[in-house]
């Protein structure tokens, strides 16, 4: 037996009436109830909602105006779809009708198809409205869902952000108390090197060697580490900076590498952009001083610089023809501490390219490299354009 499509309420003082209601309604699959009076249907109405009321208007005691009044007089109540019922087909009569909550209007004598389709009509109004109150009760939740997974991923955000400022604080305060001790461990192995190399033996200036070596290279970790903490902690206040000054500047400071590999250096019209002037000479310093380093061993570095402006962002491209990253590598070696070669072929810390990656971040931008092995590389990273913005 499957279940009742709707459940219908008839409110009319005529069994004959009720007859043919309930006869038409049972035939459609409908639940019937019927009641004789105002009050039973007040009652009924309460106790057990149905889904749509069929109220005649000529009763005694309690008209159908009364009772469809006091139906939407009360919240329980207010929102049962009314039929009226009446043999009056006068204008006045209906527009009273609509006036007290009812939503249709049916002539008596009665005609089946048309009690069929008005009925079937406001059910289906009814099922649209139920569907739509579920809907949007889902949606309200999901919309709470929402708020509460943002307000978490904010917590969660601002957690992360004070995590690594306490890292990058610890990282620079550790960093800074080592140089002292690490300074003074390779100055006294420099001294006992110097002072008594002809009274120690081979395999004890093999060891001062070793400290000093280790103590040289602790000490070049420990001052990339602080630069790496210093771009953590550098200001996001920027100011209108020539590149073609800055390149100068990168250029002057790698003079003497320049003047080793016997590189040549090019590079296109650089503009002025808005960014932070330590964070720009590092990042050109840093990026050329990568290309010098990892030059073929049989061809001196030819390092180009471009740039273009692209939807309101600076593309710099730094371009080289050295050895070549593999496709695999690409990703990593701007993670710190990454490093693709051992320290007796290229020496160095693994933090230079992840302070590159910082300092772009810090700007906005991304970064990122295109090579391939023995056929040279490109850095590419981005620096919003902010020429309309107000720059201090």
């Amino acid at each position: 037996m499957t279940d009742p499509i709707g459940d219908i309420l008839l409110v009319d003082d005529r069994p004959d009436n009720l007859r043919l209601l309930l006869n038409i309604l049972k035939d459609k699959g409908y639940k019937v109830r019927c009641v004789t009076n105002g009050a039973m249907a007040l009652r009924v109405s309460l106790r057990h909602p149905p889904d749509l009321i069929l109220l005649d208007i000529q009763m005694p005691e309690m008209n159908g105006y009364q009772v469809c009044e006091q139906l939407k007089a009360d919240p329980e109540t207010a929102e049962i779809p009314v039929i009226f019922l009446s043999v009056i087909e006068e204008t006045v009569e209906k527009v009273h009708a609509f006036n007290v909550g009812g939503v249709d209007y049916i002539t008596k004598p009665f005609q089946v198809k048309e009690v069929v389709a008005r009925v079937e009509n406001q059910l289906q109004i009814l099922r649209l409205q139920n569907k739509l109150k579920e809907q949007n009760i889902l949606l309200e939740q999901e919309i709470r869902d929402r708020k509460a997974i943002e307000q978490q991923l904010l917590e969660l955000n601002r957690e992360m952000k004070r995590s690594n400022q306490e890292l990058e604080q610890f990282a620079y305060v550790v960093s800074h108390d080592l140089q002292a001790p690490l300074g003074t461990i390779a100055s006294f192995a420099q001294l006992l090197q110097n002072r008594y190399k002809d009274k120690l033996d081979g395999k004890a200036l093999q060891f001062i060697e070793r400290i000093i070596t280790g103590s040289l290279t602790m000490q070049q970790l420990i001052d990339d580490l602080l630069q790496y903490s210093r771009v953590g902690r550098m200001a996001q206040v920027f100011e209108t900076v020539n590149c073609e000054q800055v390149l100068s500047q990168a250029l002057a400071n790698l003079e003497t590498k320049i003047n080793e590999t016997q590189a040549l250096i090019t590079h296109d019209p650089l503009p002025a952009i808005a960014a932070n002037s330590m964070g720009l000479l590092q990042l050109f310093q840093n990026l050329i001083s990568n290309a010098l380093k990892y030059h073929h061993p049989d061809i001196s570095p030819r390092i180009h610089i471009r740039v273009s402006l692209k939807e309101n962002r600076w593309i710099f491209s730094i371009q080289d023809n050295g050895m070549g990253i593999e496709t695999k590598h690409l990703e990593r070696i701007f993670q710190i501490f990454q490093r693709l070669h051992s320290d007796k072929d290229y020496p160095g810390t693994g933090i230079g390219l992840a302070i590159c990656k910082k300092i772009v971040e810090l700007h906005g931008g991304k970064i990122w490299v295109e090579s391939c092995p023995l056929q040279g590389s490109t850095f590419y990273f981005t620096i919003p354009d902010q020429k309309n913005k107000r720059i201090p």
